[in-house]
């Protein structure tokens, strides 16, 4: 039997550009999907999906879980059908779009696979195969989600001339945020067909937004190392802005953050591809991250409440 974890994520700013050479920052969330993978007689492999969701997450992300699922075993070089396998996936983050629920999935079972095969794969390799499992679910995978899902911490990740790169960004001390779910499942496959229309749309005004995530990339960087979460806070805030009027967004997910700055967070945005999924929100205190919370889950919102460091 061999088993293998990888962690949630949220991004701060940047997630939906990176493949147009967009910084981002991002954070592994302490919550992790598990896999375990036994040998089984029979034939091909077989799966038991056991984790939490957000209700219709799994069955929407089907097609795409078993076309992953057969990507990571032709390149981690398992045959199946010789060697018979139960995959079971478990654990306690919520699966839903935005936390990086499939980058988890990918690399957890990249470990699971590596631990019950003794492959001897290093975390650089766990980590191409978590990216090589995304293809499935994004189209083509910037590697950010995998990244965060296999290293965990602070980071910063960018692709120039092609080439992935990420750095860990050190904080003197923890931080606090509550996720809200909009109950939409975003099809973040679409997110690049998306882009492209709206570069097509206006691409003088594309160019300048990205020259603006960029700054405030930097600056938000510069906020984190320096522990002023007043300012990332105020930088999530205008980037969902941004957000908002490349119909990245989605009504709930405005409402949600708009919800949780009225109830005392330092800022807020949606979370990974946009267009559903979750928000994240910058909270002070544990007060106010149980009074955020308390408000999403009295509306039947599915939340997360989670410190990062």
């Amino acid at each position: 039997m061999g088993k293998g974890t990888a962690f949630g994520k949220t991004i701060f700013i940047g997630d939906q550009f990176v493949l147009h050479e967009v910084p981002a920052i991002l954070a592994a969330l302490p919550f992790v999907t598990e896999a375990v993978v036994e040998r089984t007689d029979g034939q091909g492999w077989t799966l038991e999906d056991n984790r939490m969701e957000v209700p219709g997450y799994k069955e929407k992300k089907k097609h795409q879980q078993v076309e992953s699922i057969n990507h990571i075993l032709e390149v981690m070089e398992i045959d199946a059908q010789k060697t018979p396998i139960k995959i079971t996936y478990g654990g306690d983050l919520l699966a839903g779009s935005g936390v990086g629920a499939s980058a988890a999935s990918c690399v957890s079972l990249a470990r699971a696979l590596n631990d019950e095969f003794n492959l001897n794969y290093s975390i650089e390799q766990i980590n191409n195969v978590g990216w090589e499992g995304e293809f499935a679910y994004h189209g083509i995978p910037s590697g950010v989600d995998n990244t965060a899902s296999t290293y965990g911490g602070l980071i910063k990740y960018w692709i120039k001339d092609e080439k992935k790169h990420f750095e860990q960004i050190k904080m003197e001390k923890p931080f606090l945020l509550v996720l809200g779910n909009s109950g939409i499942t975003a099809d973040t496959s679409k997110l690049d067909i998306f882009v492209e229309k709206e570069i097509e749309r206006d691409p003088d005004m594309f160019a300048l937004r990205l020259e603006t995530i960029i700054s405030q990339g930097i600056e938000m960087k510069e906020a984190f190392e320096t522990y002023n979460l007043k300012k990332v806070g105020e930088i999530m805030t205008a980037n969902h802005k941004i957000l908002i009027d490349m119909d990245l967004s989605h009504e709930i997910l405005v409402d949600l953050c708009d919800r949780a700055i009225s109830l005392g967070a330092l800022g807020a945005k949606v979370t990974g591809g946009g267009r559903g999924g979750y928000m994240s929100a910058l909270v002070p205190d544990k007060e106010t991250q149980e009074k955020v919370a308390a408000s999403f889950i009295a509306d039947g919102y599915q939340t997360i409440k989670a410190q990062i460091g």
